[in-house]
């Protein structure tokens, strides 16, 4: 097949260009050349900053397009218009922040998503980011929508080799190094998370098979908690003699502790927390797989001990403050 894949040079992209590749299709990467410019010398590269000039894609014709890179609705009606009906199949690939905040756990695809009164005039920021993927779905479905077919798929936290965010990377090796851990509370909240590798075959049995509609791509299969995350890990790589001293969340907060900065991924008590409760029974059902937790960990750990993407990221909770706050509130 001829796959078009808007911004695969890193991560999930990566992940799903390599399959692509070494099954024989014939791959397109439409990217600005500014990360990984030497990857995969075997596909087609088409060199642009998808904000501006697509005249590169003017040449082509493509039985599926991969959309990893439109974060707001503009840029999804520039590669529509760019592309003149020669996208084939258009996969976006959203996201569960497009939802509005559930009330239940386990919400599925048709639950209410989040709107911007004004997303064409939106900034993108985490507090707009949620909106503004939603709105990028209806301009989808404006656009390729209504000229072929359309898949979207809204992923939870992406783990897993090559994270570049390094947001469960760090836990992973946070745990890995043992000792005495702060773990911030609360320990029942949910937890979701889908490997990178995982995602990456969905997505590209949707493209050679044809699947259209909407999915929730989160995993495991079944219900976790933050605390079984970190058991997980502990179970898998730490050393003898690591104990974990959960605090709870208001006493972190008051400290000046940032959640989701100061330890990546920790919802605290916000009301957000329910967003990875997605029920992913209809992926599933059409094909994703899900690997165990102690892969994914297992693998990142031994990825990172080559590339030590937590070092370059900066993410994460300092050992000194750790400690402080250890001392101090424990």
């Amino acid at each position: 097949m001829r796959i078009l894949v808007v911004g695969g040079t890193r991560f999930i992209g990566s992940h799903l260009v390599e399959s692509l590749l070494a099954s024989g299709d014939e791959v397109t990467l439409l990217h600005r050349g500014r990360t990984n410019p030497g990857a995969f010398p075997e596909a087609d590269h088409r060199i642009a900053d998808r904000d501006g000039d697509l005249g590169v894609l003017a040449g082509g014709h493509w039985d599926a397009t991969v959309d990893f890179s439109a974060y707001v609705p503009g840029q999804v009606r520039h590669l529509a218009t760019a592309l003149g009906g020669r996208a084939g199949h258009y996969i976006y690939i959203s996201s569960v922040s497009a939802y509005a905040i559930p009330n239940l756990p386990g919400f599925r695809e048709d639950s209410a998503l989040a709107r911007l009164a004004d997303p064409d005039n939106t900034p993108l920021s985490d507090e707009t980011y949620g909106g503004l993927k939603a709105s990028c779905e209806d301009a989808a479905l404006q656009t390729f929508g209504e000229t072929g077919a359309l898949t979207i798929v809204r992923p939870t936290y992406v783990a897993g080799p090559r994270d570049y965010t390094a947001r469960f990377t760090w836990w992973v090796e946070r745990v890995a190094r043992g000792g005495e851990i702060l773990a911030p509370g609360p320990a029942t909240n949910p937890f979701q998370i889908i490997d990178a590798r995982d995602l990456a075959v969905f997505l590209a049995l949707i493209a050679r098979s044809g699947i259209e509609g909407v999915f929730n791509a989160a995993g495991p299969a079944s219900a976790i908690t933050f605390a079984d995350v970190l058991e997980a890990i502990a179970e898998t790589l730490a050393p003898a003699g690591t104990e974990f001293h959960w605090l709870e969340a208001g006493k972190l907060l008051q400290a000046g502790v940032r959640a989701g900065v100061d330890f990546p991924l920790w919802e605290a008590e916000d009301k957000s927390r329910l967003i990875l409760t997605a029920d992913s029974s209809a992926a599933i059902a059409a094909g994703l797989s899900l690997r165990p937790l102690t892969e994914t960990i297992a693998d990142t750990h031994a990825f990172e001990g080559q590339a030590r993407t937590v070092q370059k990221a900066g993410i994460g909770i300092s050992p000194a403050r750790e400690n402080e706050l250890l001392r101090t509130l424990h």
